[in-house]
């Protein structure tokens, strides 16, 4: 199998910045306002839909987070992750770019193979910034970036699943008594709606995670509100580079995983530029793909089965890498 060597970048003009309108103090964007006499018959369906598909995940990731380990949405061993789970979770973070010594303060249960990347390395942290994870899990990016912003920094991990939560908050004692730091928290909201003040953050991070919101548009304009000006975006997904069959896009299963709700590397790129982030890059890495293939990860097995014939994983899907600033 031919794997791509070495990833290229995709780079976008500056645009405008697009005000929030929110005052200083921890708000979200306010859904769309509707007239029940004008509403479109198909509005309350678009809403339960999108609820249906957050409850998947929810229910999906809530079962991970009992199991203490990455499979499918009934709780088997199979796929069903964004990681790969034909490895462990230290054999992913090391083949998919974290090094030793950053996973020395990490608390086992916090890594469960729930990634596609390594955001805090691109994000390149800097001692008393104040860090922000989206779909924080167990914590796990939370606990190596925590000794990178050291003592005087901040991270706040968000994630919607209580049990997840639940996790990551009992992890804390650990990173604690390893590190001798108290600079991580762990707040429940959805990443739509993020529960943090306006212009508050320095570095935003993501790992594997955006793909899984019903509305990514309306997380980007999350980022972007979040962001103090100046601020950063350091972001690890899974992308489409070409549109999924239907048979795969309507599998729970690789909705989980991360595949089903992938968009387009494009799309990606318009809706950070639409929520006013400027500098953006976008750096695929089908090698990654490939890897999992050759690992013979079991729903990416599944995903083969579904795909045309002479084609692979990494024709329709790649891993990447996002980093944007807010002007």
């Amino acid at each position: 199998m031919t794997r791509q060597t070495s990833p290229s970048k995709i780079t976008t003009p500056d645009s405008p910045k697009r005000a929030c309108g929110c005052a200083d103090t921890c708000c979200t964007e306010p859904a769309p306002e509707t007239d029940p006499s004008t509403s479109a018959p198909s509005a309350a369906s678009d809403h339960a839909s999108l609820h249906e598909v957050r409850e998947k995940v929810r229910e999906g990731y809530g079962a991970i987070a009992r199991s203490g380990a990455c499979g499918g949405p009934e709780g088997t061993t199979g796929g069903g992750c964004c990681g790969a789970t034909a490895f462990t979770p230290a054999q992913l973070a090391h083949a998919i770019g974290y090094a030793s010594g950053e996973l020395a303060a990490v608390p086992d249960s916090a890594n469960m193979g729930l990634s596609c990347g390594n955001p805090t390395a691109i994000a390149s942290l800097r001692p008393g910034e104040v860090v922000l994870d989206l779909g924080a899990g167990g914590g796990f990016d939370c606990f190596v970036a925590g000794p990178k912003i050291g003592a005087t920094g901040r991270v706040i991990g968000v994630d919607m699943t209580p049990d997840m939560l639940s996790k990551a908050r009992r992890n804390i004692a650990s990173y604690r008594e390893q590190t001798g730091l108290d600079n991580v928290e762990f707040r429940l909201g959805e990443i739509e709606a993020l529960p943090v003040a306006d212009a508050s953050v320095d570095v935003v991070i993501s790992n594997c995670v955006l793909n899984l919101s019903p509305d990514k548009a309306r997380v980007w304009r999350e980022i972007a509100r979040v962001l103090k000006p100046g601020g950063r975006v350091a972001v690890s997904d899974l992308a489409l580079v070409r549109a999924l069959p239907a048979s795969v896009l309507a599998d729970v299963e690789a909705l989980i995983g991360c595949v089903a709700g992938a968009v387009l590397v494009e799309e990606t790129r318009e809706m950070a530029r639409a929520a006013g982030l400027v500098d953006i890059v976008l750096t695929p890495k089908g090698h990654y793909i490939d890897a999992m293939t050759n690992w013979e990860d079991p729903l990416y097995r599944k995903i083969v089965s579904s795909l045309p014939a002479g084609t692979k994983p990494s024709d329709f899907i790649t891993s990447l890498d996002v980093t944007a600033n807010k002007p």
